[in-house]
């Protein structure tokens, strides 16, 4: 019996010793991989949270229902929750947010569209809150790197994390960032199916942006309506 029991301890040891690097390269590979997007959002929140303003340029990129549609031009943020979108490309409109109510016009059209912030259902207000105290991980429970997608540069990495806002609409976003924990490109999937992407380059931190740019005027003419969808 008792060496009945010793060659039964031995092979345990014995299984337990092939099994053990298996053992360690799953276990701790989520781990790791948890750690490596949780370190990578505080550095993306630090330095984000540590600027004023940002200029730069973007191409948004729809695909859903069948169709495409890719459109470009300059968005600056200014803290607090400040934004403007200025479409250039394949025409001009505007989206711009003083922080407290959203404005929509496009040239040559007798309306234009407002909204409260809070009440805003739209896929570009919650980037005004890239400059200020949010935290990714806070914002998006989950957060963990997204080694199955493709990045435009094999030096970036892409976080992937389910939005506690708007959850109802945002099935997941992703976001890809440089070494320099810069987002260059965010990548929104909605629950529809349809995605929408958008690639930022010519990134200008601190950039002098004049407070009057995120006040919308209207023109003369043109009838301002309310409206929850900015579009």
């Amino acid at each position: 019996m008792q060496a009945f029991r010793s060659q039964k301890l031995k092979l345990l040891a014995f299984v337990c010793a092939l099994l053990a690097p298996v053992c360690m390269l799953l276990a701790p590979a989520a781990a790791q991989t948890d750690s490596r997007a949780q370190n990578l959002a505080a550095a993306v929140d630090k330095k984000y949270n540590h600027l004023a303003s940002l200029k730069m340029d973007f191409v948004e990129v729809y695909r859903g229902a069948g169709r495409e549609r890719t459109e470009s031009g300059t968005l600056m943020l200014k803290k607090p929750g400040r934004m403007r979108w200025d479409y250039r490309q394949p025409r001009e409109k505007l989206f711009v947010s003083d922080g407290k109510t959203a404005y929509f016009y496009v040239p040559g059209e007798r309306q234009a569209r407002k909204a409260s912030v809070k009440k805003i259902d739209d896929l570009r207000s919650p980037l005004r809150y890239l400059l200020g105290k949010t935290k990714l991980a806070d914002e998006f429970p989950g957060l963990a790197v997204a080694e199955d997608v493709p990045q435009t540069s094999p030096s970036n990495v892409t976080l992937r994390g389910v939005p506690k806002r708007m959850a109802d609409r945002v099935q997941q976003v992703l976001f890809e960032i440089t070494p320099e924990n810069r987002i260059q490109r965010i990548t929104i999937e909605e629950t529809d199916g349809s995605v929408t992407e958008f690639q930022f380059s010519n990134i200008a931190e601190n950039a002098a942006v004049e407070e009057a740019a995120f006040h919308f005027t209207r023109p003369a003419g043109v009838e301002l309506i309310e409206s929850h969808e900015l579009e």
